[in-house]
This record gives C-alpha cells, structure tokens and sequence, in this order.
C-alpha cells in the first residue's frame, strides 16, 4: 500500500475531526474561475464567498485581452480579487500585454496572475508558451507580485512529461529571480489518488511553492465529459469507465466532495503538505460551484 494511505480506508474520530477541518480550510483558502463575457456574476458570487476570494477570470480564444477588463472590475468592485488568465500564445504583441497589465493593475487593482500556454497550437505573437512570457520580464515590470503556473497530475494531452517538467523548473527559476512570489495549480482530476500523488511529489521538489489543487465544479454531464477529454485527463476517465460509469454517474461519481476529502484527507495526516487551497473549473457555471464552496464553508462552522 502507498505511505500515502487509501482515502476510501476509515478514519477514527479525531483524523476524521482533522480532515473536516482541513476541507472547510482548503474551501475557505480556495479560488473559482469566471467567464470573461459575465461581469454580471461577480456580485451574485460576492454573496456567497468570502471576501477577497480570487476570482480567475479566464482568456478564451475568441476574446481579446481587453475583453476580460470589464469583468476583472467587476471582481474588484464586488469585494474579491481579480486573478486573470494569461494564454501565452494568444497575445499578439509585447505591445498589448503591456497595456492591458497596465489597465489591469490601474483599474482592477489586479496583483497576481495565471500564465498558461493556451490551446492553440500556433503562437499569434512573440510567446510560444509560459516560460517565454515570464522570460520577458514584462509581468515583474508591470508591478504584479505574484505568477500562477499550471500543474498537470495527469500530464498533458500534448507536452511529453519531461519537457512539462522542464518547463516547471525553468518557470520557477526566472521567477524566483524576477522577485515574483510563485504558486501552483493543478489540472482538476477524477482520480483522487494520483492528485495526491502529484501533490505528494511537489512537496518534495518544490516544497516552498503553495498548491492549489483543481477542482471539477458541478455542472451537467455532457459539458464535464467534453471538457475533461479537451483537458487531458483521460486516464482518469478511461478508469472510470473500466468501472463501467456512465456520463450520469459520472458527475455523482465526481462531486467535488469527494476530491476535496482525499486531498484534504492527506493535508491532516502529512505534515510536509503544501496545499493551500482548491480551485474549482466551473465549466460556465460559476453559480454552482460558488453554491457549494458557501455550502462547504457552512458546513465547517
């Protein structure tokens, strides 16, 4: 058996005490995406998550950077903290990064951000991935503190492990001498065990760099299975269907609970943990997922 423990084994009383508490903590430290064309969400999330709670406002192929301003203020103006997605090979030029960072901080009071590759396969600009956007120096330049980077337990549909970790390092390391604090999150996952794995791992590689951990909001079946096959955690599900789930028990099968508590569950028993707080997909139901964070929270008082 793993020294990582099973998390469908049984708890005494006072781990079972501690994993509750660490759920309600990871909730309560965690963060939710939004979709960059719904600035109208944020005040009906502000009332149902605590304040200052990140709010990653995503940058999708159709839009344009300056699309996301309007919800980013909104996030802002609602009481949370504006975290927004940076899709390297989206951007098209040094010149447009440059002036969104400066609105971005001027007017939403942004502070960190989420630098990822994004999904296309050509580069519309001078960014072919992550690295060479934080290798720029423009995010230190800009005045932002902080830098998100993703973290992949199941790997990546498109990117060989060893250059995911190779480009991990190098994401680290440029950051590190920029002054720029960095963090991780992780891909969400229908498999409980190789998050923690995952986590496990980070923790000796890289045990100063906070994780939090993705989260699969609720949401309906046809939308979960579509964009769980565009994220790359097949494996996962090719083992849940071994199981025989089909799309309805899918869902129930990966109600957010259940990854909350296996993660949760390894924070309460491993002193060495550096999960700090979950992130939940919301899949364009930010609604939900806040929903069932405020339940959570509720629960844990």
């Amino acid at each position: 058996m793993s020294s990582l423990g099973n998390a469908a084994e049984p708890l005494g009383n006072g781990i079972a005490a501690d994993v509750a508490a660490q759920a309600a903590a990871l909730v309560a430290s965690g963060s939710l995406e939004i979709g960059a064309h719904r600035p109208q969400d944020a005040a009906d999330i502000a009332a149902l998550l605590p304040a200052t709670t990140p709010v990653y406002v995503n940058h999708l192929p159709r839009h344009r950077l300056l699309d996301t301003l309007p919800t980013l203020i909104a996030v802002r103006e609602a009481g949370l903290e504006p975290v927004p997605h940076l899709a390297a090979r989206r951007v098209e030029s040094r010149e447009e990064l440059e002036g969104y960072l400066k609105r971005a901080l001027r007017d939403a009071g942004v502070q960190k951000a989420l630098v990822i590759g994004g999904d296309t396969v050509d580069a519309k600009g001078p960014y072919p991935d992550g690295v060479a956007l934080i290798g720029s120096g423009m995010l230190a330049a800009a005045g932002l503190r902080e830098i998100g980077i993703a973290g992949y337990p199941e790997g990546h549909p498109r990117i060989p492990r060893a250059a995911l970790d190779d480009g991990f390092a190098r994401k680290l390391a440029l950051l590190g001498e920029q002054g720029l604090g960095a963090y991780v999150v992780t891909q969400f996952s229908f498999a409980p065990a190789r998050v923690v794995e995952y986590c496990a791992g980070l923790a000796r590689s890289a045990p100063e760099v906070p994780v939090y951990v993705g989260l699969a909001g609720p949401t309906s079946p046809v939308a979960l299975l579509r964009f769980a096959q565009r994220c790359g955690v097949s494996a996962s599900l090719r083992a849940l269907r071994a199981q025989g789930m089909d799309a309805v028990k899918l869902v129930t099968h990966t109600d957010p609970g259940d990854q909350l508590a296996a993660v949760a569950r390894y924070c309460a028993t491993h002193a060495d943990c550096n999960v700090v707080g979950v992130h939940l997909f919301t899949f364009g139901g930010v609604s939900l997922s806040a929903q069932w964070m405020n339940r959570q929270l509720s629960s844990g008082k």
